[in-house]
């Protein structure tokens, strides 16, 4: 597996690691034992070629001066970022003496890890780690923060992550890109799309800001934040009142239409209209173009799921391809996630038999604040890997303080001196993918794709897997689990004969072919993972989870007396905070700004470009207003996770909520309220 380091010079196959579904296939170009240039690989067969500015600036990341080298101690203040460097060897013993003396005074749910999917390597996101908090005892994170809310919705309805192929939109003569702005986040979509639109298809954007997927749209719908669910509500009412449905396949292929039938009824197009903010005549249009479309192709984005009805937003919207029979047309259907159909096997992989205590405490990690918080069995030491908390998570300050504690051991494992590791005791310098062994499969197309390192480790950095087999070594865990190579945790992952559909895809066949495609051979609608093995618009597992078994609209919860719904969206040169320490990409993104209409700005005497105070009683930001009609009303929207600097308060996760969301114990980022007003 070395064979790509020994190559001094040449062009090497790779793939990209960021946390997006389109996973792009790379090749990686080599000088002098050096990454010179990263570009698309033209083979794969969805991305073909194209990447975004994100990897192509890659080296920039890979090679910069601020990229960590060694371990480092803190000599200074928590916060203050001074650090001295130190071995790996007084790196390992120092956290682990501070653990064992945790453990014997405290218990091991004393200490916590902290992780996401910065680098979305399999083994590297959930191998060697997993098994080395397991068999510690240490406390469990319940890993919500981005689509599990409606990862729940969807899977009472289609039984998984299974979806539409990407491949096929292509014939789509409707697509619908609702609540995901697809040009910053799913690129490759919005290509097929285009695809699909030279072919006569028409597209359409629901959102709540006119970002640059609305702006490319035929029809962009302007829609009031978490009012989703009623809007799909409100048209199943009209296909089914219009008789647009297909009963030949609601017959064949769900339970529960007869049911869903009566139960729309209540969602009147009137009150959807007033609701969702979507005019009565949109409505209908809207009604009659995806209920008599040829094929319509939904394509489900995480921002809509990010409020307090997410989940059940998610359930709704997940019953139209089934009402119109879109799932039997040709590119028709949907996606939320396809990650089902490339589903591993996460016991071999994370080791879940080495927790002996299942009774364990489990933290979700949208509540992080509070956990650092509470004096009650405080955590008291935290690894933070894969994520970046103090920017990331919501309710910012209070995590920032809890971070700051001087009784907290914090340990980082990254790339950078990131927010969270500048209040770290102790820095780990971490390996980036191209210097890793892992395999990546994508949760958006249905390819699994090899990576082989390219590079030597920069500087004394390690990967997650080695830094958790010296932990586990120091710890006395002698466990056979944590022997394993890293080309052997891959081939347990994929060694999982409950996922048919990658029981071809082996270890030496992606060394061989670089990426492999599920089987999709295995017909989607005479496979599906529900209890009756059908599309279930009325769910009984619903009954038994405690909610409605039909799709219903809640509001989202009230949160203060502010006039503001605050939207804190993504935006096109960041992901989340990775590249957002980058002078390249911050000058591309330029500066953060609040999206405001223009009544709005006007009421409160805003004008475009100025500097306004946004805030509640959570925290505060200082931010640009961009002042027009991208935005409805009564909503703010920012794009982009920007941490302060040169003295500008500019973290909107400050302002967001902590609260979990109707289902799957998700984030509610989006259902926060906010005032704007002119800086003093």
């Amino acid at each position: 597996m070395s064979s790509y380091i020994d190559q001094k010079n040449g062009v090497f196959p790779s793939v990209c690691s960021l946390d997006c579904p389109d996973q792009c296939g790379l090749l990686v170009h080599k000088e002098d034992g050096k990454i010179t240039k990263i570009e698309g690989d033209p083979n794969h067969p969805v991305t073909q070629g194209s990447i975004c500015n994100k990897v192509r600036h890659m080296t920039n990341r890979l090679y910069d001066e601020n990229r960590l080298q060694y371990p480092l101690k803190r000599i200074g203040k928590k916060g203050e970022g001074k650090f001295a460097r130190i071995s790996w060897d007084e790196a390992i013993s120092e956290i682990t003496s501070r653990w064992k003396k945790l453990i014997e005074d405290h218990g091991s749910e004393s200490i916590l890890p902290y992780s996401f999917y910065g680098n979305m390597g399999l083994i590297t996101s959930e191998g060697m780690d997993r098994r080395f908090f397991n068999a510690l005892g240490s406390s469990q994170l319940d890993r919500k923060i981005c689509q599990s809310a409606g990862t729940k919705g969807y899977s009472y309805t289609m039984g998984g992550n299974i979806g539409v192929d990407p491949e096929d939109t292509v014939h789509a003569k409707l697509i619908i890109f609702w609540g995901i702005n697809a040009v910053s986040t799913n690129m490759h979509q919005v290509m097929l799309a285009q695809k699909a639109r030279k072919n006569g298809a028409k597209i359409v954007v629901i959102d709540v800001h006119k970002n640059q997927t609305g702006r490319l749209a035929d029809w962009f719908i302007p829609i009031k934040p978490g009012t989703d669910g009623m809007l799909a509500l409100g048209l199943m009412h009209i296909i089914f009142k219009e008789n647009i449905v297909d009963e030949a396949f609601m017959q064949e292929h769900t339970i529960g239409h007869e049911q869903l039938r009566e139960h729309v009824r209540q969602y009147s197009p009137e009150q959807t209209a007033e609701i969702t903010g979507v005019p009565l005549e949109d409505l209908y249009e809207l009604a009659e173009l995806y209920g008599t479309s040829d094929s319509a192709f939904i394509r489900i984005g995480n921002g809509l799921q990010h409020h307090d009805n997410g989940g059940m937003a998610t359930r709704a919207i997940s019953c139209l391809p089934a009402v119109t029979g879109h799932w039997a047309k040709k590119g028709g259907g949907a996606i939320k996630s396809n990650s089902g159909f490339l589903a591993h096997n996460e016991d071999q992989l994370q080791r879940p038999d080495l927790l002996t205590d299942k009774n364990t405490r489990v933290i979700n990690m949208n509540q992080i604040g509070d956990a650092l918080l509470q004096t009650v069995d405080p955590v008291r030491s935290m690894f933070v890997y894969n994520s970046n908390p103090a920017i990331v998570a919501p309710s910012a300050n209070k995590v920032r303080e809890g971070l700051q504690r001087d009784d907290l051991f914090l340990v980082v494992h990254d790339l950078f001196l990131t927010e969270t590791a500048k209040m770290a005791d102790i820095v780990l310098p971490a390996t980036s993918s191209y210097e890793n062994t892992d395999f990546l499969a994508s949760y958006w197309h249905h390819y699994v794709q090899l990576q082989q390192p390219v590079i030597e480790p920069f500087g004394e950095a390690k990967s997650n897997t080695d830094v958790f087999r010296l932990l586990a070594a120091e710890m006395g865990i002698t466990n056979e689990a944590f022997t394993a190579t890293d080309e052997e945790l891959i081939q347990m992952s994929l060694n999982y004969e409950e996922n048919p559909y990658i029981s071809h895809i082996t270890f030496e066949g992606l060394k061989e072919h670089q990426f492999m495609k599920a089987d999709l051979n295995l017909a989607l609608l005479e496979n599906l993972p529900t209890a009756s093995g059908k599309i279930e618009l009325y769910s009984e597992k619903m009954i038994e989870d405690g909610y409605d078994p039909l799709p219903v609209y809640v509001p989202i919860k009230p949160d203060g007396d502010y006039e503001f719904m605050f939207i804190p969206g993504p935006n096109h040169n960041f992901l989340n905070s990775t590249f957002s320490n980058n002078d390249k990409h911050q000058k591309l993104e330029k500066e953060p700004k609040v999206h405001l209409n223009s009544a709005d700005a006007s009421r409160l005497h805003i004008e475009d470009g100025e500097m306004v105070k946004v805030w509640n009683d959570r925290g505060m930001c200082e931010l640009k207003a961009a002042v027009g009609e991208t935005v409805l009303p009564g909503v703010a929207v920012t794009q982009g996770l920007w941490s302060d600097q040169d003295g500008k308060i500019q973290l909107v996760n400050a302002l967001t909520p902590d609260r979990l969301s109707d289902m799957g114990d998700g984030a509610t980022f989006f259902s926060g309220r906010v005032n704007v007003s002119k800086m003093v």
